[in-house]
């Protein structure tokens, strides 16, 4: 049965259907790891990452960074099934891929804003960064573009705690992984920071 009803397919459903399926099964992994508190941070120089940190919010990848591999997740679940589902009943394949992209960019705003909004009502609920943190160590997370050129991001021990902030450099650029130290809050979100290491000779 499967293998008739996989044969009956279109190319183009057979293509939406292994995106689907592929996604679906990647965001049923990540979220066992997140729920279950696993670390899977896998960095790139392109600044594609599939932070997976555990209960605490903050970490939860996806909230302010647009090109992530989980938001690339989180569009082929909703353009995916968007397209599966409408698929018998929109008759344009031009306009049913229109409708599934919209859908896609949609649930990736949507979930952005939601982890976005949990993210900043834990860290103002629960840290004065402007006292605790100007000193904190940690990593860079996403490269920080040179001399406050735009912002990257980094994740510091703050009171016991791993947490990720917006930061920025008036140095040379940081890459991520680079070790780096606290310098300034310059408000809650958003960290002065400076390599760890850039003034050992």
């Amino acid at each position: 049965m499967l293998a008739t009803w996989w044969a009956d397919l279109s190319p183009i459903m057979k293509i939406l259907w292994g995106i689907t399926l592929t996604a679906s099964l990647i965001f049923i992994i990540q979220s066992v790891m997140t729920f279950l508190g696993a670390d899977a941070d896998t960095d790139f120089d392109v600044d594609v990452d599939t932070s997976m940190d555990g209960a605490d919010l903050s970490n939860i990848e996806g909230g302010s960074n647009l090109y992530t591999f989980r938001n690339f997740v989180n569009f082929f679940l909703g353009f995916g099934w968007t397209a599966i589902l409408l698929e018998g009943q929109v008759k344009s394949t031009a306009l049913l891929i229109v409708i599934a992209a919209l859908v896609g960019v949609g649930l990736v705003a949507a979930v952005m804003y939601l982890f976005k909004w949990l993210s900043t009502m834990q860290q103002s609920g629960n840290i004065n960064v402007y006292k605790a943190a100007v000193g904190c160590q940690g990593k860079c997370y996403l490269t920080i573009p040179a001399e406050r050129a735009g912002e990257g991001k980094v994740q510091i021990t703050i009171q016991g705690a791993v947490r990720e902030y917006n930061a920025v450099t008036d140095g040379d650029a940081i890459k991520t992984g680079t070790p780096i130290k606290v310098v300034e809050a310059i408000n809650a979100n958003t960290l002065l920071v400076e390599e760890l290491n850039s003034y050992i000779i």
